[in-house]
Protein backbone atom coordinates (compact mmCIF):
# COMPACT_ATOMS: atom_id res chain seq x y z
CA UNK A 1 0.00 0.00 0.00
CA UNK A 2 1.14 3.63 -0.77
CA UNK A 3 0.49 6.02 1.71
CA UNK A 4 0.42 10.20 1.23
CA UNK A 5 3.71 11.60 1.91
CA UNK A 6 3.57 13.69 5.14
CA UNK A 7 4.58 16.89 3.13
CA UNK A 8 1.66 15.73 -0.08
CA UNK A 9 -2.07 17.98 0.13
CA UNK A 10 -4.52 15.25 1.57
CA UNK A 11 -7.67 15.35 -0.50
CA UNK A 12 -11.07 17.29 -0.10
CA UNK A 13 -13.98 15.25 2.36
CA UNK A 14 -16.42 13.45 0.23
CA UNK A 15 -19.30 14.74 0.08
CA UNK A 16 -20.60 11.11 -0.08
CA UNK A 17 -19.89 10.96 3.41
CA UNK A 18 -21.76 13.96 4.60
CA UNK A 19 -24.92 12.19 2.53
CA UNK A 20 -24.13 8.83 4.04
CA UNK A 21 -23.84 10.29 7.71
CA UNK A 22 -27.11 12.47 7.34
CA UNK A 23 -28.84 9.60 5.74
CA UNK A 24 -28.37 7.33 9.15
CA UNK A 25 -29.03 10.63 11.06
CA UNK A 26 -32.50 10.98 9.35
CA UNK A 27 -33.19 7.07 9.87
CA UNK A 28 -32.64 7.40 13.40
CA UNK A 29 -34.69 10.54 14.18
CA UNK A 30 -37.92 9.11 12.14
CA UNK A 31 -37.51 5.91 13.93
CA UNK A 32 -36.00 6.22 17.80
CA UNK A 33 -39.67 7.44 18.60
CA UNK A 34 -41.48 4.09 17.85
CA UNK A 35 -41.42 1.89 20.93
CA UNK A 36 -40.18 3.05 24.48
CA UNK A 37 -37.16 3.57 27.26
CA UNK A 38 -34.87 0.53 27.34
CA UNK A 39 -33.85 -0.42 30.82
CA UNK A 40 -30.58 0.70 30.29
CA UNK A 41 -31.89 4.39 29.32
CA UNK A 42 -33.82 4.50 32.34
CA UNK A 43 -31.07 3.86 34.56
CA UNK A 44 -29.27 6.68 32.79
CA UNK A 45 -32.26 9.15 32.82
CA UNK A 46 -33.07 8.25 36.95
CA UNK A 47 -28.44 8.84 37.34
CA UNK A 48 -28.80 12.39 35.24
CA UNK A 49 -31.30 13.57 38.25
CA UNK A 50 -28.85 12.86 40.92
CA UNK A 51 -25.57 14.70 39.10
CA UNK A 52 -22.41 13.20 40.66
CA UNK A 53 -18.70 12.88 39.39
CA UNK A 54 -19.13 9.31 39.24
CA UNK A 55 -21.87 6.43 39.36
CA UNK A 56 -21.24 3.12 40.41
CA UNK A 57 -22.13 1.27 37.31
CA UNK A 58 -20.22 4.01 34.60
CA UNK A 59 -18.10 7.57 34.92
CA UNK A 60 -20.58 10.29 34.72
CA UNK A 61 -20.11 11.79 31.10
CA UNK A 62 -23.45 9.90 29.68
CA UNK A 63 -25.66 10.88 32.72
CA UNK A 64 -24.59 14.62 32.16
CA UNK A 65 -25.73 14.48 28.26
CA UNK A 66 -28.99 13.29 29.85
CA UNK A 67 -29.01 15.43 31.96
CA UNK A 68 -29.22 18.26 29.14
CA UNK A 69 -31.27 16.65 27.15
CA UNK A 70 -33.60 16.12 30.11
CA UNK A 71 -33.43 19.88 30.44
CA UNK A 72 -33.89 20.17 26.17
CA UNK A 73 -36.18 17.56 25.52
CA UNK A 74 -38.23 16.59 28.34
CA UNK A 75 -38.84 12.24 28.16
CA UNK A 76 -39.00 12.78 24.53
CA UNK A 77 -37.53 9.31 23.09
CA UNK A 78 -36.17 11.17 20.02
CA UNK A 79 -35.11 14.33 21.96
CA UNK A 80 -33.05 12.22 24.52
CA UNK A 81 -31.62 9.95 21.79
CA UNK A 82 -30.83 12.82 19.39
CA UNK A 83 -27.15 13.24 21.02
CA UNK A 84 -26.32 9.50 20.09
CA UNK A 85 -27.40 10.19 16.73
CA UNK A 86 -25.25 12.62 16.43
CA UNK A 87 -22.46 10.90 18.16
CA UNK A 88 -22.78 8.27 15.61
CA UNK A 89 -23.06 10.36 12.25
CA UNK A 90 -19.86 11.69 13.56
CA UNK A 91 -17.91 8.74 13.92
CA UNK A 92 -19.33 8.34 10.52
CA UNK A 93 -17.52 11.46 9.30
CA UNK A 94 -14.56 10.80 11.64
CA UNK A 95 -13.97 7.64 9.29
CA UNK A 96 -14.13 9.36 6.13
CA UNK A 97 -11.12 11.94 8.02
CA UNK A 98 -9.34 8.92 8.92
CA UNK A 99 -9.23 7.54 4.92
CA UNK A 100 -8.94 10.56 3.94
CA UNK A 101 -5.82 11.49 5.65
CA UNK A 102 -4.60 7.76 5.13
CA UNK A 103 -4.33 8.94 1.30
CA UNK A 104 -7.62 7.83 0.42
CA UNK A 105 -10.08 9.94 -2.42
CA UNK A 106 -13.88 9.58 -2.64
CA UNK A 107 -14.39 5.88 -3.48
CA UNK A 108 -12.07 5.56 0.19
CA UNK A 109 -13.87 7.87 1.94
CA UNK A 110 -17.00 7.00 0.85
CA UNK A 111 -16.72 3.09 1.04
CA UNK A 112 -15.31 3.54 4.47
CA UNK A 113 -17.76 5.52 5.78
CA UNK A 114 -20.55 3.45 4.27
CA UNK A 115 -18.44 0.51 6.12
CA UNK A 116 -18.73 1.92 9.30
CA UNK A 117 -22.77 3.50 8.91
CA UNK A 118 -23.82 0.24 7.62
CA UNK A 119 -22.41 -2.24 10.84
CA UNK A 120 -24.49 -3.76 13.52
CA UNK A 121 -23.25 -2.28 16.37
CA UNK A 122 -22.72 1.59 15.30
CA UNK A 123 -26.59 1.16 14.02
CA UNK A 124 -27.80 -0.52 17.49
CA UNK A 125 -25.56 2.74 19.32
CA UNK A 126 -27.94 5.27 17.29
CA UNK A 127 -31.30 3.44 18.56
CA UNK A 128 -30.45 4.12 22.28
CA UNK A 129 -28.18 6.58 24.52
CA UNK A 130 -25.54 4.34 26.03
CA UNK A 131 -22.12 5.10 26.92
CA UNK A 132 -21.01 2.73 24.75
CA UNK A 133 -22.84 5.25 22.13
CA UNK A 134 -20.78 8.08 23.46
CA UNK A 135 -17.37 5.70 24.01
CA UNK A 136 -17.03 4.66 20.33
CA UNK A 137 -16.95 8.20 18.77
CA UNK A 138 -13.54 9.06 21.45
CA UNK A 139 -11.90 5.86 20.17
CA UNK A 140 -12.56 6.62 16.84
CA UNK A 141 -11.79 10.40 17.14
CA UNK A 142 -8.47 9.42 18.84
CA UNK A 143 -7.34 6.73 16.12
CA UNK A 144 -8.13 10.07 13.58
CA UNK A 145 -5.57 12.28 15.80
CA UNK A 146 -2.76 9.63 15.80
CA UNK A 147 -3.43 9.58 12.18
CA UNK A 148 -2.96 13.16 12.04
CA UNK A 149 0.29 12.67 14.21
CA UNK A 150 1.67 10.08 11.93
CA UNK A 151 1.33 11.84 9.00
CA UNK A 152 2.21 15.54 9.71
CA UNK A 153 5.33 14.43 12.35
CA UNK A 154 3.45 17.33 14.79
CA UNK A 155 3.68 16.05 18.32
CA UNK A 156 1.12 18.81 18.85
CA UNK A 157 -1.40 15.92 17.95
CA UNK A 158 -0.79 14.27 21.67
CA UNK A 159 -3.11 17.19 23.27
CA UNK A 160 -5.68 16.04 20.90
CA UNK A 161 -5.14 12.10 21.67
CA UNK A 162 -5.32 12.85 25.36
CA UNK A 163 -8.50 14.81 25.38
CA UNK A 164 -10.26 11.89 23.57
CA UNK A 165 -9.15 9.08 25.90
CA UNK A 166 -9.41 11.64 28.88
CA UNK A 167 -13.21 12.05 27.67
CA UNK A 168 -13.08 8.68 26.98
CA UNK A 169 -12.04 7.79 30.35
CA UNK A 170 -15.21 9.61 31.63
CA UNK A 171 -17.34 7.60 29.34
CA UNK A 172 -16.90 3.95 29.65
CA UNK A 173 -13.90 2.74 31.71
CA UNK A 174 -12.87 -0.11 28.88
CA UNK A 175 -11.04 2.58 27.14
CA UNK A 176 -8.02 1.59 29.40
CA UNK A 177 -7.35 -2.03 26.82
CA UNK A 178 -7.36 1.28 24.07
CA UNK A 179 -5.38 2.67 25.74
CA UNK A 180 -3.02 -0.48 26.45
CA UNK A 181 -3.02 -0.52 22.88
CA UNK A 182 -1.98 2.60 22.12
CA UNK A 183 0.96 2.31 24.73
CA UNK A 184 1.84 -0.90 22.92
CA UNK A 185 1.67 0.36 19.83
CA UNK A 186 4.23 2.93 20.46
CA UNK A 187 6.85 0.25 22.26
CA UNK A 188 6.56 -1.99 19.04
CA UNK A 189 7.23 0.25 16.59
CA UNK A 190 9.44 3.74 15.31
CA UNK A 191 6.36 5.39 17.01
CA UNK A 192 8.44 4.97 20.47
CA UNK A 193 10.59 8.18 20.10
CA UNK A 194 7.63 9.93 20.98
CA UNK A 195 8.26 8.76 24.52
CA UNK A 196 10.83 11.10 24.81
CA UNK A 197 8.60 13.78 23.49
CA UNK A 198 7.21 16.46 25.97
CA UNK A 199 4.08 16.76 24.11
CA UNK A 200 3.38 13.09 24.15
CA UNK A 201 3.73 14.00 28.15
CA UNK A 202 1.45 16.80 28.26
CA UNK A 203 -0.85 14.57 26.53
CA UNK A 204 -1.24 12.23 29.01
CA UNK A 205 -1.43 14.99 31.79
CA UNK A 206 -4.17 16.68 29.90
CA UNK A 207 -6.38 13.18 29.80
CA UNK A 208 -5.57 12.53 33.69
CA UNK A 209 -6.59 15.90 33.98
CA UNK A 210 -9.87 15.12 32.54
CA UNK A 211 -10.40 12.42 34.29
CA UNK A 212 -9.19 13.39 37.26
CA UNK A 213 -12.64 14.30 38.86
CA UNK A 214 -14.11 10.82 38.25
CA UNK A 215 -11.03 9.52 40.09
CA UNK A 216 -11.59 11.49 43.00
CA UNK A 217 -14.50 10.43 42.95
CA UNK A 218 -13.75 6.62 42.62
CA UNK A 219 -11.13 7.21 45.72
CA UNK A 220 -13.96 8.51 48.20
CA UNK A 221 -16.13 5.69 47.17
CA UNK A 222 -13.90 2.82 48.21
CA UNK A 223 -13.63 2.01 43.52
CA UNK A 224 -16.85 0.32 44.03
CA UNK A 225 -17.17 0.97 40.19
CA UNK A 226 -14.04 -1.77 40.57
CA UNK A 227 -16.38 -4.24 42.24
CA UNK A 228 -19.16 -3.62 39.85
CA UNK A 229 -16.76 -4.54 37.07
CA UNK A 230 -15.68 -7.45 38.80
CA UNK A 231 -19.42 -9.01 39.54
CA UNK A 232 -20.67 -8.08 36.14
CA UNK A 233 -17.85 -9.61 34.34
CA UNK A 234 -18.35 -13.04 36.27
CA UNK A 235 -21.98 -12.65 35.78
CA UNK A 236 -21.66 -12.24 31.91
CA UNK A 237 -18.96 -15.10 31.97
CA UNK A 238 -20.86 -17.46 33.90
CA UNK A 239 -24.25 -16.43 31.64
CA UNK A 240 -22.07 -17.51 28.40
CA UNK A 241 -22.00 -13.45 27.28
CA UNK A 242 -18.85 -13.51 26.61
CA UNK A 243 -18.86 -16.95 24.69
CA UNK A 244 -18.33 -16.09 20.73
CA UNK A 245 -16.38 -13.37 20.71
CA UNK A 246 -14.35 -13.81 17.80
CA UNK A 247 -17.49 -15.00 15.55
CA UNK A 248 -19.24 -11.31 17.08
CA UNK A 249 -16.05 -9.03 15.66
CA UNK A 250 -17.40 -10.53 11.96
CA UNK A 251 -21.06 -10.65 13.43
CA UNK A 252 -21.81 -7.67 15.29
CA UNK A 253 -18.80 -5.30 15.48
CA UNK A 254 -18.36 -4.73 11.10
CA UNK A 255 -20.42 -5.70 8.46
CA UNK A 256 -20.04 -9.26 7.74
CA UNK A 257 -19.80 -8.19 3.80
CA UNK A 258 -17.18 -5.88 4.35
CA UNK A 259 -14.76 -8.32 6.46
CA UNK A 260 -12.38 -8.13 3.90
CA UNK A 261 -12.09 -4.30 3.90
CA UNK A 262 -11.31 -4.39 7.43
CA UNK A 263 -8.55 -7.38 7.00
CA UNK A 264 -7.17 -5.73 4.45
CA UNK A 265 -6.89 -2.44 6.80
CA UNK A 266 -4.73 -4.77 9.30
CA UNK A 267 -2.70 -6.16 6.50
CA UNK A 268 -2.31 -2.78 5.22
CA UNK A 269 -1.50 -1.32 8.60
CA UNK A 270 0.99 -3.70 9.31
CA UNK A 271 2.81 -3.36 5.52
CA UNK A 272 3.59 0.26 5.78
CA UNK A 273 6.15 1.65 8.47
CA UNK A 274 4.03 5.07 9.34
CA UNK A 275 1.02 3.71 10.24
CA UNK A 276 1.85 0.39 11.40
CA UNK A 277 0.34 1.56 14.83
CA UNK A 278 -2.91 1.05 13.84
CA UNK A 279 -2.61 -2.61 13.75
CA UNK A 280 -1.17 -3.31 16.96
CA UNK A 281 -3.35 -0.44 18.41
CA UNK A 282 -6.31 -3.14 17.36
CA UNK A 283 -4.73 -6.39 17.98
CA UNK A 284 -3.73 -5.88 21.51
CA UNK A 285 -7.21 -4.82 23.08
CA UNK A 286 -8.25 -7.69 20.67
CA UNK A 287 -5.95 -10.25 22.78
CA UNK A 288 -6.69 -8.98 25.67
CA UNK A 289 -10.52 -8.61 25.57
CA UNK A 290 -10.19 -12.62 23.71
CA UNK A 291 -8.33 -13.69 26.94
CA UNK A 292 -9.95 -11.25 29.65
CA UNK A 293 -13.43 -13.26 28.37
CA UNK A 294 -14.79 -9.88 27.07
CA UNK A 295 -18.17 -9.36 25.20
CA UNK A 296 -17.69 -8.86 21.83
CA UNK A 297 -19.17 -4.86 21.59
CA UNK A 298 -16.22 -4.18 23.10
CA UNK A 299 -13.83 -3.87 20.15
CA UNK A 300 -15.97 -2.31 18.38
CA UNK A 301 -14.69 0.88 17.60
CA UNK A 302 -11.50 -0.36 16.59
CA UNK A 303 -12.65 -1.21 13.13
CA UNK A 304 -13.63 2.38 11.91
CA UNK A 305 -9.91 2.92 11.57
CA UNK A 306 -9.30 -0.45 9.62
CA UNK A 307 -11.95 -0.10 7.28
CA UNK A 308 -10.40 3.37 6.32
CA UNK A 309 -6.92 1.99 5.79
CA UNK A 310 -8.25 -0.94 4.01
CA UNK A 311 -10.42 1.38 1.53
CA UNK A 312 -7.46 3.85 0.84
CA UNK A 313 -5.94 0.41 -0.09
CA UNK A 314 -8.96 -1.27 -1.75
CA UNK A 315 -9.45 2.56 -3.85
CA UNK A 316 -5.37 1.82 -4.72
CA UNK A 317 -5.71 -1.93 -6.13
CA UNK A 318 -9.09 -0.81 -8.26
CA UNK A 319 -7.43 1.70 -9.81
CA UNK A 320 -5.02 -0.58 -11.62
CA UNK A 321 -8.38 -2.60 -12.68
CA UNK A 322 -9.57 -2.13 -16.23
CA UNK A 323 -13.02 -0.43 -16.43
CA UNK A 324 -15.54 -3.05 -16.83
CA UNK A 325 -13.74 -5.02 -13.87
CA UNK A 326 -13.56 -1.55 -11.95
CA UNK A 327 -17.25 -1.17 -11.93
CA UNK A 328 -18.14 -5.14 -11.41
CA UNK A 329 -15.84 -5.38 -8.29
CA UNK A 330 -17.71 -1.39 -6.91
CA UNK A 331 -20.97 -2.67 -7.77
CA UNK A 332 -20.66 -6.58 -5.96
CA UNK A 333 -19.22 -4.80 -2.78
CA UNK A 334 -21.38 -2.22 -2.45
CA UNK A 335 -24.91 -4.38 -3.18
CA UNK A 336 -23.49 -7.03 -0.52
CA UNK A 337 -22.37 -4.13 2.21
CA UNK A 338 -26.21 -2.36 1.70
CA UNK A 339 -27.84 -5.56 1.52
CA UNK A 340 -26.04 -6.91 5.32
CA UNK A 341 -26.58 -3.46 6.71
CA UNK A 342 -30.22 -3.59 5.29
CA UNK A 343 -30.76 -6.86 7.28
CA UNK A 344 -29.34 -5.43 10.20
CA UNK A 345 -31.22 -2.38 10.05
CA UNK A 346 -34.54 -4.82 10.31
CA UNK A 347 -33.30 -6.25 13.20
CA UNK A 348 -31.70 -3.67 15.13
CA UNK A 349 -33.47 -0.43 14.20
CA UNK A 350 -37.30 0.02 14.72
CA UNK A 351 -38.58 0.24 11.08
CA UNK A 352 -42.10 -0.28 11.68
CA UNK A 353 -44.30 0.29 14.65
CA UNK A 354 -46.80 -2.37 13.77
CA UNK A 355 -46.79 -5.36 11.39
CA UNK A 356 -44.75 -8.52 10.11
CA UNK A 357 -41.23 -6.20 10.01
CA UNK A 358 -41.78 -4.91 13.59
CA UNK A 359 -42.55 -8.67 14.80
CA UNK A 360 -39.68 -9.84 12.77
CA UNK A 361 -37.40 -6.87 15.02
CA UNK A 362 -39.34 -8.28 18.05
CA UNK A 363 -38.33 -12.01 17.95
CA UNK A 364 -34.47 -11.15 16.64
CA UNK A 365 -33.98 -8.50 19.33
CA UNK A 366 -34.12 -9.04 22.96
CA UNK A 367 -32.83 -5.51 23.46
CA UNK A 368 -35.86 -4.13 21.60
CA UNK A 369 -38.12 -6.05 23.58
CA UNK A 370 -36.66 -4.49 26.53
CA UNK A 371 -38.68 -1.14 25.41
CA UNK A 372 -42.06 -2.10 26.82
CA UNK A 373 -43.84 -2.03 29.33
CA UNK A 374 -42.56 0.82 31.76
CA UNK A 375 -45.68 3.03 31.60
CA UNK A 376 -48.10 -0.03 32.18
CA UNK A 377 -45.70 -0.88 35.46
CA UNK A 378 -45.98 2.71 36.77
CA UNK A 379 -49.10 2.59 36.72
CA UNK A 380 -49.93 -0.39 37.96
CA UNK A 381 -47.98 0.87 40.77
CA UNK A 382 -49.91 3.96 41.13
CA UNK A 383 -53.27 2.33 41.18
CA UNK A 384 -51.90 -0.45 43.79
CA UNK A 385 -51.18 3.11 46.10
CA UNK A 386 -54.67 4.47 45.37
CA UNK A 387 -55.95 1.44 46.90
CA UNK A 388 -54.42 1.99 50.30
CA UNK A 389 -55.97 3.63 53.22
CA UNK A 390 -55.13 7.09 53.24
CA UNK A 391 -52.69 6.78 56.51
CA UNK A 392 -50.48 4.12 54.70
CA UNK A 393 -50.42 6.27 51.78
CA UNK A 394 -49.10 9.06 53.92
CA UNK A 395 -46.17 6.74 54.52
CA UNK A 396 -45.15 4.99 51.48
CA UNK A 397 -42.31 4.23 50.09
CA UNK A 398 -42.19 2.38 46.58
CA UNK A 399 -39.15 -0.87 46.51
CA UNK A 400 -37.41 -1.84 43.25
CA UNK A 401 -35.51 -4.87 42.60
CA UNK A 402 -33.88 -3.73 39.49
CA UNK A 403 -32.16 -0.31 37.77
CA UNK A 404 -35.05 -0.53 34.95
CA UNK A 405 -37.64 -0.05 37.50
CA UNK A 406 -36.06 2.44 39.18
CA UNK A 407 -35.77 4.60 36.34
CA UNK A 408 -39.21 3.37 35.42
CA UNK A 409 -41.06 5.05 38.63
CA UNK A 410 -38.33 7.83 38.90
CA UNK A 411 -39.20 9.23 35.87
CA UNK A 412 -42.98 8.13 34.95
CA UNK A 413 -43.93 8.30 38.60
CA UNK A 414 -44.27 12.11 39.24
CA UNK A 415 -47.22 12.45 36.69
CA UNK A 416 -48.84 9.79 39.48
CA UNK A 417 -47.39 11.52 42.15
CA UNK A 418 -46.06 8.80 43.04
CA UNK A 419 -42.47 9.22 45.39
CA UNK A 420 -38.71 8.26 43.91
CA UNK A 421 -37.81 4.76 44.20
CA UNK A 422 -36.19 2.94 46.66
CA UNK A 423 -33.13 0.49 44.93
CA UNK A 424 -30.52 -1.16 46.32
CA UNK A 425 -29.22 -1.11 42.83
CA UNK A 426 -26.43 0.38 41.84
CA UNK A 427 -25.86 4.20 42.18
CA UNK A 428 -29.91 3.65 43.89
CA UNK A 429 -28.15 2.38 46.59
CA UNK A 430 -25.79 5.55 47.34
CA UNK A 431 -28.72 7.58 47.02
CA UNK A 432 -29.69 5.69 49.91
CA UNK A 433 -33.84 5.80 51.46
CA UNK A 434 -35.45 8.42 51.97
CA UNK A 435 -36.35 10.29 55.42
CA UNK A 436 -38.32 10.21 57.49
CA UNK A 437 -38.68 6.05 56.77
CA UNK A 438 -41.92 4.76 54.85
CA UNK A 439 -43.47 1.85 57.14
CA UNK A 440 -45.73 1.16 54.05
CA UNK A 441 -43.94 0.02 51.00
CA UNK A 442 -44.92 -1.57 47.39
CA UNK A 443 -42.77 -3.65 46.31
CA UNK A 444 -41.74 -5.17 42.80
CA UNK A 445 -38.93 -6.56 40.86
CA UNK A 446 -37.23 -8.29 44.39
CA UNK A 447 -37.20 -12.21 44.57
CA UNK A 448 -39.74 -14.23 46.89
CA UNK A 449 -36.81 -15.16 49.26
CA UNK A 450 -35.40 -11.42 49.69
CA UNK A 451 -38.95 -10.13 50.29
CA UNK A 452 -39.84 -12.40 52.89
CA UNK A 453 -36.19 -12.40 54.92
CA UNK A 454 -36.24 -8.37 54.91
CA UNK A 455 -39.88 -7.35 54.87
CA UNK A 456 -42.89 -8.05 57.63
CA UNK A 457 -46.47 -8.32 56.24
CA UNK A 458 -46.28 -9.21 52.88
CA UNK A 459 -49.37 -9.61 50.64
CA UNK A 460 -50.02 -9.87 46.90
CA UNK A 461 -51.38 -6.92 45.40
CA UNK A 462 -51.62 -6.86 42.02
CA UNK A 463 -50.59 -8.39 38.75
CA UNK A 464 -48.63 -5.85 35.87
CA UNK A 465 -51.43 -6.56 33.06
CA UNK A 466 -48.67 -7.12 30.64
CA UNK A 467 -49.69 -8.24 27.23
CA UNK A 468 -48.99 -12.29 26.56
CA UNK A 469 -47.12 -11.17 23.63
CA UNK A 470 -44.84 -8.89 25.79
CA UNK A 471 -41.67 -11.84 26.02
CA UNK A 472 -39.02 -9.84 28.25
CA UNK A 473 -37.62 -9.81 31.88
CA UNK A 474 -40.12 -7.76 33.44
CA UNK A 475 -42.98 -9.65 32.27
CA UNK A 476 -41.15 -13.11 32.67
CA UNK A 477 -39.86 -12.35 36.13
CA UNK A 478 -41.18 -9.17 37.62
CA UNK A 479 -44.93 -8.79 37.21
CA UNK A 480 -46.37 -9.02 40.23
CA UNK A 481 -46.82 -6.41 42.85
CA UNK A 482 -46.36 -7.06 46.86
CA UNK A 483 -47.64 -4.49 49.82
CA UNK A 484 -45.54 -4.88 52.74
CA UNK A 485 -44.87 -3.67 56.24
CA UNK A 486 -41.54 -1.97 57.41
CA UNK A 487 -38.26 -4.14 57.33
CA UNK A 488 -37.04 -6.82 59.78
CA UNK A 489 -34.32 -4.76 60.07
CA UNK A 490 -34.07 -0.79 61.49
CA UNK A 491 -33.36 1.28 58.30
CA UNK A 492 -29.60 1.61 58.43
CA UNK A 493 -28.52 -2.06 59.10
CA UNK A 494 -31.07 -2.96 56.27
CA UNK A 495 -29.32 -0.71 53.87
CA UNK A 496 -25.60 -2.14 54.65
CA UNK A 497 -26.82 -5.41 53.16
CA UNK A 498 -28.76 -3.81 50.32
CA UNK A 499 -26.11 -2.76 48.17
CA UNK A 500 -26.50 -5.10 44.55
CA UNK A 501 -24.91 -5.28 41.03
CA UNK A 502 -27.16 -5.23 38.09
Amino acid sequence: MTTTPASAPVAPLSRIVFAIAAAILLLHLVTNGRYGFHRDELQFLSDAQHLDWGFVAYPPLTAFVEHISLGLFGLSLVGLRLFSVLFQAAAIVVTGLIARDLGGRQLAQATAALAVALSPLPLFQGTEFQYSSFDYVWWVLAAWFLVRLLRTENPRWWLAVGAALGLGLLTKYSIVFYIAGIIGALLLTSARRYFLNRWFWMGVALAMLIFLPNLLWLVRHHFISYDFLQHIHARDVGQGRADGFLRGQFLICANLFAAPLWIAGLIASFRSARYRMLAWMYLIPLALFFVGKGRAYYLAAAYPMLFAMGAVAGEQWVSRLSGIWRSAVAAIFFTGVTAVGLYACAIIVPLAPSGGLRDFALAHNGDLREEFGWETLVQTVAQVRDALPADQQAHLGIVVGNYGERGAVDLFGPAHHLPPAISGTNSGWLNSYPHPEPTTLIILGVSDEDREQQFTGCRLAAQIPYPSDQNNEEAKFNSRIFVCGPPRLPWPQLWKIALSFG
